[in-house]
């Protein structure tokens, strides 16, 4: 790695990121870098906005500003083993299937040198981890979104890394996700079948296209309705990048807390019961209440099918019993337990 190597980008701020703070913008628009490491380059004016350097991170956007950044490249040639806890929901000799918590990035990137997964995944396998991904990728047979919580399947043999890929490839792993959204869906399940491509505007945004996208489908289902919100179960047919949070925005319900999305950068308890904000009360939840809740596969090396499910984490737990407290009901409902 060129200890002094820059990455430049550009991106126009769209309508609806317009009144953000600069710094969260940049989290949204730059995902492979963290907020607190923004929030210095900004203040060492690395950050321009229109045509001017701004070095005040809580400085509020406006639709149509040019934004351009000049950052380091953090990512390392190789990288090396951590001792970070891994809750591991499923392990053998050829595979384990891990509950990745929000805020933690899959592997090393251009932002992050360190504290991924794949550094855990380095430490927890020693010498036994695939390597067909690449050293900054051991281990890593699929991706979850940094915010994105919940299962994830990594290998520790080549063989095992190339079978389980061949069934990500053919769709023959089933996954089903635990999503909060805005509003209510008009119908109790339904099929969003919409083409996804990349947004002109902002690199790491994608977007329904009528044209040039590439096709993409979601199954999602109602499972418990709210006053300003509801559950889901979503289940994505294709592996489009950030299609459960694309389509179900696209639809009118975005993700709650999915600024990048249109889903608000936070919900607070009192939004979840109906009240008047409060400036003083802690937030539920400030990333995509969006979980990976369930895994299906066929095991590489034994041939028979494996099913894991992982556990809804603190954050969305805090947010959906507000939620149902607000509407006066209790955890078990409607005969779907989590």
């Amino acid at each position: 790695m060129d200890a002094n190597a820059i990455i430049e980008d550009t991106f126009t701020v769209g309508e609806e990121h317009a009144g953000l703070r600069l710094d969260v913008l940049l989290s949204l628009a730059l995902r492979d870098y963290s907020r607190t490491f923004l929030q210095r380059a900004i203040r060492e004016g690395r950050v321009v906005v229109g045509d001017r350097p701004v070095n005040k991170p809580s400085t509020v956007v406006r639709a149509g500003q040019r934004i351009r950044v000049a950052l380091p490249v953090l990512a390392p040639d190789r990288i090396e083993p951590e001792a970070i806890p891994l809750d591991i929901l499923y392990e053998d000799e050829d595979i384990l299937v891990i509950n990745k918590p929000p805020d933690m990035v899959v592997h090393p990137s251009r932002g992050q040198a360190s504290g991924t997964l794949a550094n855990a995944l380095l430490h927890h396998c020693k010498t036994r981890v695939s390597d067909i991904g690449g050293p900054l990728r051991p281990g890593i047979v699929h991706r979850l979104d940094r915010d994105t919580s919940g299962a994830i399947l990594c290998a520790k043999t080549n063989a095992a890394h190339r079978a389980l890929a061949d069934q990500f490839r053919m769709r023959l792993v089933e996954k089903e996700y635990l999503a909060v959204v805005r509003g209510q869906p008009e119908h109790d399940e339904g099929d969003i079948a919409l083409p996804i491509g990349r947004d002109r505007r902002m690199r790491e945004k994608m977007r329904v296209l009528t044209a040039g996208g590439r096709p993409a489908m979601t199954y999602y289902a109602l499972l418990e309705r709210f006053r300003r919100f509801a559950l889901v179960r979503a289940v994505p047919r294709t592996g489009r990048t950030h299609q459960i949070r694309v389509h179900l925005s696209f639809m009118g319900h975005p993700v709650a807390a999915d600024a990048l999305y249109g889903g608000g950068d936070a919900v607070y308890p009192s939004e979840a019961a109906g009240r008047p904000a409060d400036a003083r009360e802690p937030p539920l939840i400030t990333r995509q209440a969006l979980h990976a809740h369930r895994l299906a596969f066929t095991h590489p090396v034994t041939g028979r099918r494996v099913a894991v499910e992982a556990p809804v984490p603190p954050d969305m737990e805090r947010l959906l019993a507000a939620l149902r407290a607000a509407r006066g009901e209790v955890a078990e409902r409607g005969g779907f337990q989590i």
